[in-house]
């Protein structure tokens, strides 16, 4: 279980949060999450993992592809989760100790 005040900080960036399990792994999902500038599309479903998963400290999967000002690399294609198919790119820059909130936000700073 997440702490109920990250929740609740999630839900600024999206009231829908949702927690979901697949695999002893506990998601978040996230619905209509909008992305920085310059993005297309700029709204996104996104489900964030927390945890390390695929060699990464944590992972943001995102319902398609985003458009941004940097090339990215979307390693994570096509990646089955809940019944549905979600995309990542390649990022590790993320420190440890951060709130679901930070996290999202050192995830998408990738997008910018």
């Amino acid at each position: 279980m997440f702490p109920e005040d990250q929740i609740s900080e999630l839900k600024k960036l999206s009231p829908d949060v949702m927690l979901a399990e697949e695999g002893g792994i506990e998601y978040l999902l996230i619905p209509k999450l909008a992305m920085p500038p310059n993005c297309d599309p700029a709204i996104v479903d996104v489900i964030l993992c927390p945890v390390q998963r695929d060699g990464y400290p944590s992972r943001l999967f995102f319902a398609q592809k985003v458009k941004s000002p940097k090339t990215l690399n979307w390693n994570g294609q096509d990646v089955r989760i809940l019944d549905k198919t979600w995309h990542a790119y390649s990022w590790k820059v993320i420190r440890p100790g951060l709130r679901l909130a930070q996290m999202v936000s050192a995830h998408l700073a990738a997008l910018r």
